[in-house]
């Protein structure tokens, strides 16, 4: 079986840890007997600088032309004046924005063997596994007006956050679906006491929730939410947030697994079918920056690419004998104590990227 999958490594430590990724997914293709053809494209800071764009149309073409979309990072300090027409992160925009990949889905999980590698006590990261699902393609991110200007009286800017129904009430029901799946709890995060688009929110959360009769419908203040994420974690199962909420407590949410190189993401235009494959071009990445401060120093942790490629054959191809491979393979390192410099803090054996990623995809 031959799939085609665009592969755009990008800036920093993109390109690490998509290597070990792809080494990962040549262990499966050799064990499993699946032909994955790797098409590579060019994105971010990297692009702009050969072809004064973020994402040149040969990345379009190439994205459009395959199955499946692996993401490495984009960004760095020397794409970074404020004052310049493009930036790096304008070409994981547009890619979302052209396929319309509106739902982020961010698995959180405590591994057993990583458990001290977090600076919360133990007792508080047992049972940790929920989903944070963030909208992606509005919001603050792409609403109208967004701009900055000069004025008599100083600089001014200004950033749109603006929803519709329809925007809003397919990311519910995307929640609702995920958490019909897993422990039937679905806490939808806003800030109704303040935002006219979070009362909206919160009103439209409600409506949806009565075709759901089987889920918990719970409504949390993201203030509120940010805090009790580190005090009682355990008590989220999936968690449904606005483009800029999710972005935060995802990435906050990072600290419970120990690093946020840990952390996979997939960022979907609708759930799988009953077949439990996609018929769209699906993007997974992981959640991590490109990182310059290490890049180039083979510190990188490839886990959170490598569990992103995992859950790209999962849900855009239905591989779940695959993705459990995958997975396992990852428990198991894990367990035998190997650990990147960002998961070291427990002791174990301090590897370097292309180790983690050569261990991991030998006990495929």
């Amino acid at each position: 079986m031959k799939i085609s999958i665009a592969v755009l490594p990008g800036d920093g430590i993109g390109p690490e840890v998509i290597t070990e990724s792809i080494k990962v997914l040549e262990a499966v293709g050799n064990r499993f007997g699946h032909d994955f053809q790797i098409k590579s494209g060019r994105v971010g800071g990297n692009a702009i600088d050969d072809y004064g764009t973020p994402l040149p149309q040969e990345t379009i073409d190439t994205c459009n032309d395959s199955d499946a979309i692996l993401f490495g990072a984009v960004g760095g300090p020397k794409w970074d004046d404020p004052n310049v027409d493009v930036r790096p992160e304008d070409g994981i925009l547009a890619i979302r924005k052209s396929l319309g990949l509106f739902a982020n889905l961010r698995p959180v999980k405590v591994y057993p063997s990583l458990i001290n590698s977090s600076p919360l006590k133990p007792e508080v990261l047992k049972g940790v596994d929920m989903m944070v699902l963030r909208e992606l393609t509005g919001g603050l991110y792409f609403g109208k007006p967004k701009k900055r200007w000069n004025t008599a009286r100083g600089r001014r800017g200004v950033d749109t956050l603006k929803y519709t129904e329809t925007e809003i009430v397919r990311i519910l029901e995307v929640g609702f679906e995920l958490a019909m799946e897993r422990r039937k709890k679905l806490t939808s995060v806003d800030k109704q006491n303040v935002l006219e688009s979070s009362r909206l929110w919160r009103e439209i959360a409600v409506e949806v929730g009565e075709r759901y009769p089987e889920v918990e419908l719970d409504h949390i203040l993201v203030d509120n939410a940010a805090m009790q994420l580190i005090r009682n974690p355990s008590d989220f199962d999936v968690i449904v947030s606005e483009n800029t909420f999710g972005d935060i407590l995802s990435d906050e949410a990072s600290v419970l697994s120990g690093s946020m190189g840990m952390l996979p993401s997939a960022s979907l235009s609708s759930l799988p079918g009953n077949s439990g494959t996609s018929s769209k071009v699906s993007l997974y990445e992981p959640i991590h920056g490109s990182a310059p401060d290490i890049a180039g120093k083979g510190i990188a942790n490839p886990i959170g690419s490598i569990l992103s490629t995992a859950m790209m054959l999962r849900l855009s191809f239905g591989m779940h004998q695959e993705a459990d491979c995958i997975e396992k393979s990852i428990d198991a390192a894990l367990s035998e104590g190997y650990r990147t410099a960002d998961i070291s803090s427990d002791g174990g054996n301090q590897v370097n990227t292309i180790v983690m990623g050569d261990v991991i995809a030998g006990a495929i």
